[in-house]
């Protein structure tokens, strides 16, 4: 498979996902999981689209809606897909269009390969590393998309933007809804950078803010999952960040045996 493939089959559930996303409200088919967290039908038809174009890879797949959840069953996988056909389902259900298509390649535990790509917004992300195992050029990028006939303008590398010396420190945070451990890390910044300006955004999308220089530093202290971050991973270490546990430092790891991820913070070239 040649990344381009890949991106196409973001593309192509991205594409049954906004078909649902356009049908009355009482059509989406909304259910609560066992965690509590909804599912609609665009979750399931964007799981399908995903799904059977992964099928003929040599990978299995670990997706939120289904397959391989089970650590016995990953455990002799070096590598592995780690998808999630929907991140932001509950942006989706306020129709705020900042959710997203995920799909990530990990190999011994590090995402190689990340396409995210937002079908209500148009816009796109990718990142590959050089040793990934999917062909394609190596680096970060953005592009626009089309949402009639889905073809991507020009892409752009990653980072596009940098911060001007000396600004206010951009964290991707929500003033509102702080946990004490975020207000906490957000006042350590302010002692070390001086007052910060805080951005937000749903999904994955917050990851790439970072990855595409518009902010420099997303801290993830609440629970997450590795479906949820995956993609982003690649595309933010692709461009240059890092991401990185917020406990010791060391970056985020995957196909665990538990698929919780552990806090974590996404760091831009500012705070090295």
């Amino acid at each position: 498979m040649h990344i381009e493939s890949l991106i196409q089959l973001a593309l192509d559930a991205g594409l049954a996902i906004m078909d649902i996303y356009r049908l009355p409200e009482d059509h989406w088919q909304v259910e609560a999981k066992s965690d509590l967290s909804p599912l609609t039908l665009a979750d399931r038809r964007s799981h399908e689209v995903i799904a059977r174009g992964l099928a003929a890879t040599p990978y299995p797949v670990v997706s939120e809606e289904g397959g391989l959840h089970e650590a016995a069953a990953r455990r002799s996988y070096d590598t592995v897909w780690i998808v999630d056909p929907l991140d932001g389902t509950k942006e989706f259900i306020r129709k705020n269009g900042e959710f997203t298509v995920n799909i990530a390649l990990v190999s011994k535990g590090r995402p190689t390969l990340g396409v995210i790509y937002a079908p209500a917004l148009g816009l796109l992300y990718w990142g590959r590393t050089t040793d990934c195992p999917v062909e394609g050029e190596a680096g970060a990028f953005k592009a626009e998309v089309d949402p009639c006939t889905l073809r991507t303008g020009r892409p752009t590398p990653l980072p596009a933007t940098r911060a001007e010396a000396g600004g206010p420190l951009r964290v991707v945070a929500s003033r509102s809804h702080l946990s004490d451990e975020t207000r906490a890390y957000i006042d350590s910044l302010e002692h070390s950078f001086g007052p910060t300006v805080c951005l937000s955004k749903g999904s994955s999308l917050k990851i790439c803010l970072v990855a595409e220089g518009e902010a420099d530093v997303y801290p993830r202290l609440a629970p997450t999952m590795e479906w949820d971050t995956a993609a982003g991973q690649a595309v933010a270490t692709a461009a240059g960040c890092s991401v990185v546990r917020a406990d010791d430092g060391r970056p985020v790891t995957y196909n665990k045996e538990n698929l919780l991820n552990p806090y974590f913070i996404v760091k831009g070239p500012r705070l090295g």
